[in-house]
């Protein structure tokens, strides 16, 4: 018998067989195009032509002009403040489900929590420029109860309704990691720091916070990473002033006729991306270990 008949025997060769289409299906539909479009970053592009010799002129441009510097320091806000709002709506919730809601009824709470989803995500875009134009469900009720004389018109198309729209449709995919989080915790350490005289704001800020600090890290990236690639909801509710540097990227691409630097704005945004998820993970080990 051969090394290779030996190998092919072995629970490595198993193993692989078994993650082979994954791994084909990811390479091809993940892989490969990653790579072309870090390929053609390194292009450049004169209206319909298109030059294949190496430059780093996309890059020189994305990272001096103060254009795509204020479009994509106003996408990491945006996508910070849609995080931290997000999160915080999401722990209450996550919180009452797995510590109020009996463990039969924990079921039906997530089936719940998933109504949204049978929705479609354009649909509730629209349903936020109803409730936030100018003629919309917020203006019409302040009036109507005499807070305000005429429609507020700063409400929509701005950063605000950007976020507002962002953190509604991205709550859910918050809950679940922090609801599974606060599953895990080990309730005899809340009953332990109960005996020994810690109030329920202490049992919380010294056991269960901490604990499930891994569901809530997961939570951010979850959202974080999404949000900062976001075009739709920007172009629909943002404005001129809640446009983010997806719409840019998109714009290069369509109709600026710019592939190349549309490219390397892209792989740009993945980096500053990639970084920003690197230190919520290292702080969140190093909360976890200083906790322990």
């Amino acid at each position: 018998m051969t090394w290779f008949q030996k190998w092919r025997r072995g629970e490595g060769a198993q193993g692989l067989f078994l993650i082979s289409p994954t791994l084909a299906f990811t390479l091809l539909l993940l892989a490969v195009p990653l790579v072309m479009v870090i390929v053609l970053s390194f292009w450049t592009q004169d209206y319909l032509t298109l030059h294949r010799t190496f430059s780093l002129e996309n890059y020189r441009t994305a990272w001096t002009e103060p254009m795509y510097q204020y479009l994509m320091a106003r996408s990491l806000k945006i996508s910070m403040l849609v995080t931290a709002m997000t999160v915080l709506l999401a722990y209450p919730v996550a919180y009452f489900i797995s510590f109020r809601v009996s463990p039969k009824r924990k079921a039906m709470w997530i089936f719940l929590i998933t109504i949204p989803f049978w929705t479609s995500y354009l649909m509730r875009i629209f349903l936020w420029k109803v409730i936030l134009g100018y003629n919309g469900v917020v203006n019409g009720s302040l009036m109507g109860l005499g807070v305000i004389e005429q429609p507020l018109s700063f409400i929509l198309y701005n950063q605000n309704a950007v976020v507002l729209t962002l953190a509604h449709a991205w709550v859910p995919f918050a809950i679940l990691p922090i609801f599974v989080a606060l599953e895990r915790v080990d309730r005899s350490l809340i009953e332990a720091a109960e005996d020994l005289g810690d109030t329920k704001w202490r049992r919380f800020l010294r056991v269960t916070l901490p604990l499930s600090m891994p569901g809530v890290i997961a939570a951010t990236i979850i959202v974080f990473i999404p949000t900062i690639g976001d075009y739709v909801t920007p172009r629909l509710v943002g404005g001129p002033n809640g446009l983010m540097i997806a719409n840019m990227i998109e714009l290069q691409f369509k109709k600026a006729n710019d592939a190349p630097l549309g490219a390397a704005l892209a792989i740009s945004a993945m980096i500053i991306v990639t970084c920003v998820a690197l230190i919520f993970i290292w702080l969140n080990k190093k909360y976890i270990r200083e906790a322990k």
